[in-house]
């Protein structure tokens, strides 16, 4: 195997291959446990595997606003330009949420088993012997090093599975705005406060809360200009 470690990063992502994600999904307001099997091919031997059985634990993702991300600058992006960009994405996407999440491996937790036999038939033995566990057991199969990498598969799929639900449940307890009620909620208070003007306040209070008032105060200021005319 190449000793370039970039190399070895892609080809572990590219040789690896998830057999079963569990069927329950990444908690959205907790932590999750997901046990894992992850079979590799021992190097320089044939017909021999070896089965990593550990723990993948997933923290509640945490809601990143492009207010946080102005005022926590992200790792490897601290020059002026990103500052610059970084304020641009608060001023012109104010209801922008992402969503980041934070995965531990449990390293010391780790078995590690080699098995005499093909990679077909221990990841039929793996997957039936998980079958009871399949909410919270993953299977998958890759590359003996660096075997840390083929986690990464693991961890993109789980998010890509989980998402959909977490969003929609942030929605539901309104941690995470969706950007075209917020629209529809502002233009009716705007065309409330257009036509009685003692809805101005209560105009201004839905712009506060959906963080656009500097945004859109010229537009507010207007209409506190006709309500007078």
């Amino acid at each position: 195997m190449s000793q370039d470690p970039s190399f070895d990063f892609f080809y572990a992502l590219e040789h690896t291959r998830v057999l079963q994600l569990p069927t329950r999904q990444l908690e959205t307001f907790g932590t999750t446990s997901i046990h894992y099997h992850l079979l590799t091919e021992a190097l320089d031997s044939v017909d021999q595997v070896r089965v990593r059985e550990g723990t993948l634990k997933a923290a509640k993702p945490q809601i990143l606003t492009p207010q946080h991300m102005l005022e926590n600058q992200m790792e490897g992006f601290q020059d002026e330009e990103s500052r610059r960009f970084m304020s641009w994405l608060r001023e012109t996407h104010p209801n922008l949420r992402l969503l980041q999440y934070g995965f531990t491996i449990e390293k010391q937790d780790v078995q590690d088993t080699l098995l005499t036999e093909s990679m077909e038939v221990v990841a039929g033995n793996v997957l039936e012997a998980v079958k009871d566990q399949s909410a919270s057991s993953a299977v998958l199969m890759g590359v003996e090093q660096p075997w840390e990498v083929c986690l990464l598969k693991l961890m993109a799929d789980l998010v890509e599975q989980s998402m959909p639900n977490q969003i929609q449940q942030l929605q539901q307890r309104n941690l995470l705005p969706n950007p075209g009620l917020a629209g529809q909620e502002i233009e009716a208070a705007f065309a409330s406060a257009e036509q009685d003007p003692e809805r101005i306040p209560y105009l201004q209070k839905v712009l506060k809360r959906h963080g656009m008032f500097e945004q859109m105060q010229d537009r507010f200021f207007a209409t506190v200009r006709r309500s007078r005319g």
